[in-house]
């Protein structure tokens, strides 16, 4: 039995410009292969400056009418893609797994997070409807909410259908033109979104898809009609983008990766710890920002971590985790398990070398949890971002010793404390620098309209990528003041 369903028959991908699928003249193709078997299942366009020229001026076209557009009406069209995904949401959550190597279950998750952002886009109509006061005699002041134009998205492997759901349906409903730019890993599942966007009646431009790599983002960076930027990715690219588009002119929005603590004391919960840590450090194949990749022990909690090992230890590669996008990622992972252990870390738990049964799995991208024991906070795995099934435990004394070492990391993105104490919850709330904080929680990922973001190296610019924040990336304030006629009982603000 497959453990997910794979497409049919090859997929050619193509950009959505002006409301029509095109294939970008010049430009080479590229193969997808599912991480899962290694198997050919989609061909992607690398579209070049001038495909991504034509996507910028169909939207800016698109731009002007959809801006005028009134939002009750534009809300409209997100209502309609909002019950086109749910009704699609089995066949998206198999797509996005065959081409990122999620769990279908995983998959689903990422949909039902992004239907909750499209969800808070359409309370924009009751929400943000601005501001109005009569500031003096006869002086009223108000502010209306004007989109951008054209803006874009460029969005990464692991999240095929969750990171562009947290852009698009909040840009185009607060009157933007949105161009997406998936990571040319996964395209498939952003074709399927592109398909329900028109089938929503998004007006041709609105919504567009351009392919490719580096030179399609450099294009879209450097093209003085596309206004701002938001990037989902690995700090690396994330500061060169960021430092590009603003060189560019440009808002720019982009989050980096992360090296997330959690932080285990000796009266944590016995039941709901290990497991909670297990999910954080093996969901998603250990593939996503939020992942904890520290354990940081606080005294004495051996009994912990042997539960963690023995439930880690039952979980399979494929039914219970997913797969590594690519043998890139693989060959990665286990050249930093051995630097692990040669650098003095004992291996608790070795997945390398495991992977699902049957021939169908044979070429997929396997590697099982792994967890470190006695890391050291100088080593490459307390340190880097690996993206993979590795915990790494570093053992410390006190709590401000566990503080410490996650003030240590120049990356800011999630912490979490297991505890049954309150005020230990509270000193970790309030001490731990990350812009995500769980209590009990192994992947404190806030619910909607509570926005995502964190700080240091995970995120480059301001605000957040969804909740109210996102609003003021998108869209920009215009400021009306109005007097009609002089008044003589008016003071001196008239």
């Amino acid at each position: 039995m497959s453990l997910v369903r794979f497409p049919e028959s090859v997929v050619s991908c193509r950009n959505l410009v002006g409301g029509e699928w095109q294939a970008p003249t010049e430009a080479q193709a590229q193969d997808v292969r599912s991480p899962y078997t290694g198997a050919l299942i989609g061909r992607v366009p690398l579209t070049t400056a001038s495909g991504v020229a034509q996507a910028v001026e169909a939207a800016k076209v698109a731009a002007h009418d959809w801006g005028l557009t009134p939002l009750r009406e534009r809300t409209q069209c997100l209502l309609a893609f909002r019950g086109l995904l749910e009704r699609h949401l089995e066949r998206l959550a198999h797509l996005a797994a065959s081409e990122s190597g999620k769990t279908v279950a995983e998959g689903r998750a990422g949909l039902l997070k992004g239907l909750e952002v499209c969800d808070f886009a359409l309370s924009l109509q009751q929400l943000d409807s601005g501001a109005h006061l009569e500031v003096s005699r006869g002086v009223t002041c108000e502010y209306r909410r004007e989109p951008l134009g054209v803006v874009a998205g460029i969005t990464p492997f692991n999240f095929p259908a969750m990171v562009p759901l947290w852009l698009f349906p909040i840009a185009v409903t607060l009157g933007n033109a949105f161009i997406l730019k998936p990571s040319e890993k996964v395209p498939l599942t952003a074709c399927a979104l592109g398909e329900l966007m028109v089938a929503a009646g998004y007006p041709p431009g609105v919504f567009s898809i351009v392919h490719g790599g580096k030179p399609a983002v450099d294009a879209l960076v450097e093209h003085p009609d596309v206004k701002a930027i938001a990037f989902v990715g690995s700090t690396p690219v994330a500061r060169h983008l960021y430092a590009e588009g603003c060189r560019h002119g440009k808002r720019v929005l982009a989050l980096g990766g992360a090296k997330n603590h959690l932080i285990v004391v000796p009266d944590a919960d016995p039941d709901l710890t290990p497991q909670a840590v297990v999910d954080s450090f093996t969901g998603c194949a250990g593939q996503r920002c939020m992942a904890a990749s520290v354990m940081l022990a606080v005294g004495n909690v051996q009994p912990l971590v042997e539960d963690i090992v023995r439930r880690a230890a039952r979980l399979e590669p494929g039914p219970g985790m997913g797969a590594l996008i690519d043998r890139g990622a693989v060959d990665r992972l286990e050249t930093a398990i051995a630097k692990a252990k040669a650098d003095g870390a004992l291996v608790l738990l070795d997945g390398r070398g495991r992977r699902p049964s049957g021939e169908l799995y044979a070429n997929g991208n396997w590697l099982g949890p792994t967890v470190l024991d006695g890391v050291r906070p100088d080593m490459e795995a307390a340190r880097l971002e690996l993206f993979g099934p590795v915990l790494s435990i570093v053992r410390v004394t006190t709590l401000s010793a566990a503080l410490a070492v996650e003030h240590a990391s120049p990356y800011g993105n999630a912490a979490s404390i297991f505890t049954t104490n309150g005020a230990v919850a509270q000193t970790v709330v309030e001490g731990a620098k990350a812009g995500m904080v769980g209590v009990n929680v192994g992947v404190p990922v806030p619910r909607e309209p509570f926005s995502f973001g964190g700080t240091g190296e995970s995120k480059f610019g301001h605000g957040d990528i969804t909740g109210p924040s996102s609003l003021d990336f998108w869209s920009h304030r215009k400021k009306v003041t109005r007097k009609w006629s002089a008044r003589s009982d008016g003071s001196w603000m008239s």
